[in-house]
């Protein structure tokens, strides 16, 4: 039950309590309307018992003959009795007659296994019910001293049994329609009181449905005042739940607020770079192409001083990418064929880690994508650089190319070491790299797959990562557009 519904929890509730009162008022009616009858019937033993005690000695008139026996004397059948009086006389162990009446008042015997049954009976104690074999059923009987031995008079109980059944399957009959009707009127009064949860409830889920986790939230969603009542335990939660949302509001709301100074100045710094590294560059290939003869190691200084800053470079149109990105700038929305785009990237890995092996999979028809070509094949070469800078040499890296489910899913597999699990759910995040090494050899911005995430996103797909030891997959898919 403490998977079901509050709705469904209380009706039961409901019922089951219905149902329980039922049963007990059910019982002792039957139990009180059963006493009331077998009282009854021991008032009519007692004065058939009297009637018959009278008659014991009596030869009866009406009598029928038994085998080796007196006739059966006339205190079975003696006037007053009803159908299906039961008499025995027992002196001193042995039995002298024992019959009952049938319903058309013939007197008939008993068999030997009812007698048995009426042998244990104590004379003047109080009336017993005793199952007789056979097809007489249960009997009231009593045993009373006379002179002729002791006498054992008995009643049927079949009127009482049957009048008892009929009260039971009454009360049973109108306890079902009873906790029918009680349980539908049930269901329809807690379905309107639960009505005003529901609602709450129906608010909490379309808050849990927005996306929280990024980008500036307008959190309008409040619970209504009608169901935020203070003097009502639904209200309660209601009006909880509306706090916790304006928290939540003012929170995201400074989240936005710093995110956006964040970018604003990643962006501004980003920009202002540019100029100082361009010149840098500048200066540095200016003097090192110079004809004067340079000392050794400034010729290698001024080398390096390049290296480095078409490094920073690159990282810094990392950056504005990225900060263009997040603030939803509208990329380019060409048709892009995307087996030729994989083999240009593959192509290029190739000419640039010739000791890795590169292959391609892709399939015969063209698969066509609507984007921007250049940060789509900027993703696809980051996620090769990345299976190069993360692999060693002789590891196999697979491009493929597929539609599947309507959509364009591209894969790079290799059989490499894999991520580090510790790493694996955050790969896709700023600055995450899975080798902390600072050396350029080995160690990357740690931009790469963030700049995948968000070029795919932007372009509406979507991306994930599998990996573990001897196989790593990053797994992209586009929405196709058709072309004529």
């Amino acid at each position: 039950m403490s998977r079901w519904t509050l709705r469904k929890q209380l009706v039961l509730a409901v019922v089951a309590l219905l149902a329980l009162a039922a049963v007990v008022i059910g019982t002792a009616s039957v139990l009180s309307v059963q006493a009331v009858l077998l009282e009854r019937v021991d008032n009519q033993l007692t004065a058939a018992t009297s009637r018959s005690s009278g008659a014991a000695d009596e030869p009866s008139r009406g009598s029928f003959p038994q085998p080796d026996r007196p006739p059966v004397p006339d205190f079975i059948g003696a006037p007053g009795q009803s159908a299906g009086t039961l008499g025995a006389i027992i002196d001193g162990g042995a039995v002298r007659y024992a019959g009952y009446t049938d319903e058309a008042g013939t007197l008939l015997p008993l068999t030997e296994a009812q007698v048995e049954a009426l042998l244990p009976l104590e004379i003047g104690a109080d009336p017993v019910t005793i199952d007789l074999p056979g097809d007489l059923g249960s009997y009231r009987l009593a045993a009373v001293e006379t002179r002729g031995g002791a006498l054992i008079v008995g009643l049927p109980l079949a009127d009482l049994q049957f009048t008892v059944s009929q009260l039971v399957i009454g009360i049973a009959g109108i306890s079902l329609v009873v906790l029918a009707l009680a349980g539908g009127a049930a269901y329809l009064i807690v379905r309107l009181a639960l009505r005003p949860l529901e609602r709450v409830a129906k608010t909490a889920s379309d808050v849990s449905e927005l996306p929280l986790d990024r980008g500036e939230v307008a959190l309008a969603v409040r619970v209504s005042d009608d169901d935020a009542d203070p003097h009502t335990e639904v209200g309660q939660v209601g009006a909880s739940i509306n706090r916790m949302l304006g928290h939540v509001a003012a929170a995201l709301g400074a989240r936005q607020a710093s995110e956006n100074k964040v970018r604003t100045f990643v962006s501004d710094a980003s920009h202002e770079l540019r100029t100082p590294l361009s010149s840098i560059r500048g200066y540095a290939e200016l003097t090192r192409r110079s004809g004067e003869e340079l000392p050794e190691d400034a010729t290698y200084a001024l080398g390096r001083i390049e290296s480095e800053a078409v490094r920073m470079t690159a990282i810094v149109e990392d950056l504005l990418l990225l900060a263009r990105l997040d603030e939803g700038r509208e990329l380019a929305k060409d048709p892009v064929e995307l087996s030729a785009l994989l083999t240009a990237a593959v192509s290029d890995a190739q000419a640039a880690s010739p000791d890795h092996e590169w292959q391609l999979d892709l399939q015969d028809a063209p698969v066509m994508v609507e984007g921007d070509s250049q940060r789509l094949m900027q993703v696809v070469a980051n996620l090769l650089g990345n299976a190069r800078v993360h692999t060693p040499a002789g590891t196999r890296v697979v491009a493929g190319l597929r539609v599947i489910d309507g959509q364009a899913r591209i894969t790079v597999t290799d059989n490499g070491p894999g991520i580090d699990p510790a790493v694996l759910d955050s790969v896709f995040e700023r600055f995450v790299r899975g080798d902390v090494s600072r050396q350029r050899a080995s160690g990357g911005t740690g931009l790469g797959l963030a700049i995948v995430a968000g070029v795919v996103d932007a372009h509406g797909g979507t991306v994930s990562v599998e990996s573990g030891p001897g196989r790593t997959e990053f797994r992209i898919t586009l929405p196709l557009v058709t072309v004529p």
